[in-house]
């Protein structure tokens, strides 16, 4: 359950970050108040993960999560670089995530 609730909080985060770039600097409402909800929604859902998962693996894998999610929006959507390397550093972030992952199923 801890998982789904950071999985969530994940999501939340990455739909944070896009209403934010809606927002364009705070001057356009609805994404304003969008990404101002989904940010407390992710912190919140967060806060309840991390009272079954170590904070350290919960927080690396909820910013790993939003930073891979914006990234692959950003690219699909705003066109933004998918240069190789950079692809390459988003699989060593799923990498890491992943290798916290097995290491706390094991602890």
């Amino acid at each position: 359950m801890a998982w789904l609730l950071l999985f969530a909080a994940g999501i939340a985060e990455i739909v944070m970050a896009m209403s934010l770039k809606s927002a364009q600097g705070w001057t356009r409402l609805g994404p304003s108040i969008v990404g101002l909800g989904a940010a407390l929604a992710s912190v919140v859902l967060l806060t309840f993960a991390v009272t079954r998962l170590p904070v350290t693996t919960a927080y690396a894998v909820w910013t790993g999560f939003g930073a891979i999610g914006v990234s692959l929006i950003g690219i699909a959507l705003y066109g933004e670089s998918a240069h190789p390397v950079r692809l390459a550093c988003l699989a060593a972030i799923f990498a890491g995530m992943i290798g916290l992952h097995l290491i706390d199923a094991k602890a």
